[in-house]
């Protein structure tokens, strides 16, 4: 495997086996931390962070004294975690694909101006995709990112490729971050490229990311037909963690 530098040493292992869990099946083993340490020259805590990051997101499963084993795909993606879409129907046993309807080079709009703390008429790469699996249009998604990954985005592959894909090889890391839920309804271009009536109830996710470094990387809006698409969210009652936060005081 060749090491990518902008990388952190856990991401590029949970990379590798993301890619090994789409060739393996449900109840399949994988490497035990100390193998992983062993075939990527890592510390048990660098293996067990990137393990630990799959067994969060339901990709496999943590069994004590036993081993890691890849677990039944999750047919939701969680709400707390954001994989690439390619890497999400991958891990459903889906093909994915993406159709390119616009990718340019344009001055920010003052939503873009605000998400990507960008100077009024600075320059965004705009995108606008039908994210696709198994021949299905999942998702319409228009995406913004910051005139600094022009050179990494213009010419890449982001019909059969992966945008972040992209964007990692070039240094510009997606790390982290923050996406709100509403509900939509379909427009006549949604309905158009998702092949759904116009007024179809829509999930419209709108989310920023930013990169190792704290700077704001891709503002985009994804429009999901409800019935093709979903998130499965984990949760404390809020009363049970204020009790359990009292004994601990008392403790």
């Amino acid at each position: 495997m060749i090491s990518n530098p902008y990388l952190p040493r856990y991401r590029e292992i949970e990379q590798a086996l993301r890619a090994r869990i789409a060739d393996l099946k449900p109840g399949d083993p994988l490497p035990s931390d100390a193998a992983l340490c062993h075939e990527f020259g890592v510390s048990r805590m660098t293996a067990r962070n990137a393990v630990g990051r799959l067994a969060e997101e339901g990709l496999i499963n943590r069994e004590p004294g036993r081993g890691s084993f890849v677990a039944v795909p999750p047919s939701h993606r969680r709400a707390n975690s954001l994989m690439s879409f390619s890497d999400e129907m991958r891990s459903q046993g889906r093909v994915p694909h993406s159709r390119l309807l616009r990718r340019e080079l344009r001055p920010a709009r003052p939503d873009e101006v605000r998400d990507l703390r960008l100077r009024d008429g600075e320059l965004v790469v705009a995108l606008i995709r039908i994210r696709i699996a198994d021949n299905e249009a999942i998702a319409i998604e228009a995406v913004a990112l910051h005139g600094r990954c022009a050179d990494a985005v213009m010419h890449a592959d982001l019909e059969s490729g992966s945008l972040h894909q992209a964007l990692r090889s070039a240094g510009f890391v997606p790390a982290r971050g923050r996406a709100t839920l509403a509900a939509g309804a379909a427009s006549a271009d949604d309905a158009l490229h998702l092949g759904i009536p116009p007024g179809t109830p829509l999930l419209v996710e709108r989310r920023v990311i930013v990169d190792l470094r704290g700077r704001p990387l891709e503002s985009t809006e994804s429009r999901y037909p409800a019935d093709r698409y979903a998130l499965d969210v984990d949760f404390e009652v809020e009363a049970a963690r204020e009790r359990t936060a009292s004994r601990q005081q008392r403790g």
